[in-house]
């Protein structure tokens, strides 16, 4: 599972339908403790969320939003109701940075144009339910050597 600090427009096709895919499961997981994935690590910044289901909740409308503007149509009937957005978790740049190098890698094997249009990139958009703090990669995440060069 992979719920993105990044903004959603940097995924590929392949990338946004699996963020759409396990942003679900998320869901599900916040709405009942006990099923799926509840404990996997990507979920520990939204579970520590005094407002965790308004958060899973504004994400995935956002992730929708991107889809909308691709074109693609994500059934937000499957999100349990509208909303609203309460003030942005944060995220540590250092775990911005991750996921974006983590992302190129993915690119480069996926999907070349994206790649090469991203892969200078010296700002990244953050998914709007986040915002930046200092900080290195945080705890929860698993870790990979990323080579994309």
């Amino acid at each position: 599972m992979r719920l993105w600090s990044i903004h959603p427009r940097y995924l590929d096709s392949k990338g946004l339908a699996g963020l759409w895919r396990e942003g679900l499961g998320a869901v599900r997981c916040l709405y009942e403790p006990g099923i799926g994935y509840s404990n996997h690590a990507q979920l520990k910044r939204f579970k520590a969320d005094p407002d965790r289901l308004a958060q899973i909740g504004s994400y995935m409308h956002e992730v929708a939003d991107e889809a909308d503007r691709r074109g693609y149509n994500y059934d937000r009937t499957l999100l349990p109701v509208e909303f609203y957005k309460p003030e942005p978790m944060s995220v540590t740049v250092g775990q911005i940075a991750y996921e974006f190098r983590f992302l190129l890698e993915k690119l480069k094997r996926r999907d070349k144009k994206l790649f090469v249009k991203f892969q200078h990139t010296t700002t990244v958009e953050l998914h709007p339910r986040f915002t930046p703090i200092p900080g290195f990669i945080a705890d929860w995440e698993r870790v990979k050597v990323l080579q994309i060069n």
